[in-house]
């Protein structure tokens, strides 16, 4: 039997959270950019890797370790 860590799923859920509210936050001041573009691929690049580490940290806390 496995037991989950419930801490480290909720912390990967605010992460993914946390990236896509960054990712629209900025959006919404990328056109007052000098180079919209570059800023949204920066920014994108950003958002995805906090939600890509937020989402393994949900999968770990998920699926857990085995009980002793």
């Amino acid at each position: 039997m496995r037991r989950r860590n419930w801490r480290v799923f909720f912390v990967g859920l605010v992460l993914i959270l946390a990236g896509a509210a960054f990712f629209i936050g900025m959006g919404t001041t990328a056109p007052r950019s000098n180079d919209p573009v570059a800023l949204m691929q920066t920014v994108g690049e950003v958002s995805g890797v906090v939600a890509g580490i937020g989402l393994v940290m949900m999968l770990y806390g998920f699926i857990g370790k085995k009980a002793a």
